[in-house]
């Protein structure tokens, strides 16, 4: 598995080895022993797995609050997407500081995102599927999301975004009080 740093020191993008022949290929997703190894010990409880119809479908930016906070693995099943994080750790040097990357299913990266950070996507084609780990269940009363369009991201929309209604009417970053906290580690 290869392990990329991003601008955002706590963002890793973990591309693993494809073991391809005529067949097509195999490749080791997930880890937690050999990953571990690498400082990564992070517990995942439930995967998840969404489907987008059409391409400019933008989901986010989402997080769930503590104490029912999570971590995601994301990666793309089929098709490509923009997956974006955004630091919302209050007190962090990065706060309100994004990183976004692009996976595919050719790519195989995955973009790990610890708690303290928002998570959005755009996908880049039609029937984008995206499957990913998270470290908490899901928890309705603690769910959140902050205006897709209030952190200066660079979207790489090719028109305008199909949002849920939700999305569209989630408060704005200069609006948002987060209840992440940075701890220097």
């Amino acid at each position: 598995m290869q392990i990329e740093q991003t601008a955002l020191s706590d963002i890793l993008i973990l591309t693993p080895a494809r073991h391809g022949d005529a067949r097509g290929f195999f490749s080791e997703t997930w880890n937690r022993e050999r990953l571990a190894g690498h400082g990564i010990e992070t517990e995942f409880v439930q995967d998840n797995h969404s489907f987008s119809q059409a391409r400019n479908t933008l989901r986010g930016l989402h997080f769930q609050a503590p104490p029912d906070a999570q971590a995601k693995l994301v990666r793309c099943g089929r098709g490509a997407l923009f997956d974006v994080a955004v630091d919302i750790r209050k007190g962090s040097p990065t706060y309100g500081h994004w990183v976004g990357v692009e996976l595919s299913f050719e790519n195989g990266r995955q973009l790990l995102i610890p708690e303290g950070f928002l998570h959005g996507f755009v996908t880049l084609t039609d029937e984008t599927e995206i499957v990913y780990k998270c470290s908490d269940y899901y928890a309705p009363q603690s769910d959140g999301a902050v205006r897709w369009d209030s952190c200066g991201i660079d979207w790489p929309l090719s028109d305008a975004p199909v949002l849920s209604a939700k999305d569209s009417a989630a408060p704005p970053l200069a609006e948002f009080d987060s209840p992440f906290i940075w701890t220097r580690t």
